[in-house]
């Protein structure tokens, strides 16, 4: 009785929705930040050696605003944890690089690298269970 209520909270719709939200509330509130304070955006983007600085916080708003939705709406979801798993990794490689730096700040950015590796797992898991709920319930993007 107690496994099949479990089952029944694991397979339905609501938590695979909560799910997917949980995972992109981050990407949405940081797309919508740099979108709504722009020039905000810019100075990020000039702090991390990015030039030109609006080019590259454009490209960041739209990866990480349309990976999201695509991500909410359970539509490509391979190709936007590809794109938001490309950007961590990207900003591991730009912002986060640990290994060339000392002390606190090492640390700090050895930290933000982790977190930045377990949620290009969680990405990767969405989109394999975006797949294989897709053929469980035959539903096609």
């Amino acid at each position: 009785m107690m496994q099949e209520m479990i089952e029944k909270v694991l397979e339905s719709r609501w938590l695979w929705l909560v799910a997917r939200l949980c995972l992109v509330g981050v990407f949405l509130a940081s797309g919508l930040a740099k979108l709504i304070d722009f020039d905000g955006g810019m100075a990020e983007m000039t702090a991390a050696g990015l030039s030109p600085a609006g080019l590259f916080n454009g490209l960041v708003v739209v990866t990480l605003l349309s990976g999201a939705v695509l991500i909410l709406l359970d539509r490509v979801v391979w190709l936007a944890a590809g794109m938001l798993g490309g950007f961590l990794l990207l900003t591991i490689l730009i912002v986060h690089h640990f290994w060339s730096k000392t002390g606190a700040d090492a640390q700090i950015s050895m930290f933000f690298a982790m977190e930045h590796i377990a949620v290009i797992g969680g990405l990767m898991i969405a989109a394999i269970a975006s797949h294989l709920r897709r053929l469980v319930v035959n539903v096609s993007d």
